[in-house]
């Protein structure tokens, strides 16, 4: 179950490409045995939206062998306040480790990848500031849950020296990024299976 926003459903990537999908197929390409991806996500969501969207979602299954979490991009966007979304982050962590049985062992948590290193982004310093400043705040809740994190953030920051990873649309990750982020989880998010 990857639970998200743009940079989950795979903004202007090929539905492939998404990360989830490239990570659920590398996953069995090592022999695991996964249930088909279920993803609660769409562009533009902040914490509150995403919330409400596993609300609205009645075709989910109650526990999942995996969940991923990566939300918080629109909330800095939209200039929200970080206390909040300390609050919903946390909130939605908790949803993630009920839809793994209550296994936090079974949850991952990725950074929210840096869009100043983008076209649009055009290396705005604020922008970088900003998301460090969320990425510290989900990663010190993630910690303290006990639950796995990966910080792809230095990846994404490749995206202005290295045009091919970011999509067409100047904005978010191309598949070639999100390949990058699924190498840097995968044997890890394989052992994962097995505790």
């Amino acid at each position: 179950l990857a639970l998200g926003d743009s940079y989950t459903i795979g903004a202007s990537v090929p539905e492939a490409d998404r990360y989830p999908l490239q990570l659920a197929t590398e996953l069995v390409d090592l022999g695991a045995i996964l249930d088909p991806v279920d993803i609660v996500a769409r562009t533009g969501w902040t914490t509150d939206e995403l919330n409400q969207g596993i609300n609205q979602r009645t075709d989910l299954r109650e526990t999942y062998d995996l969940v991923s979490l990566l939300i918080g991009v629109n909330n800095q966007y939209r200039g929200y306040s970080i206390d909040q979304y300390a609050l919903d982050f946390a909130a939605l962590l908790n949803r993630a480790i009920l839809f793994a049985g209550g296994r936090a062992e079974r949850v991952f948590v990725l950074s929210i990848p840096d869009y100043a290193y983008t076209p649009f982004g055009g290396g705005d310093m604020d922008i970088s500031e900003e998301i460090d400043a969320f990425n510290a705040v989900n990663a010190q809740i993630t910690m303290d849950r006990g639950v796995r994190y990966f910080d792809i953030t230095p990846i994404s920051r490749r995206g202005l020296d290295q045009p091919d990873l970011v999509a067409g649309d100047g904005l978010h990750p191309s598949g070639k990024q999100y390949g990058l982020w699924v190498q840097q989880m995968l044997l890890t998010v394989r052992g994962m299976l097995d505790e």
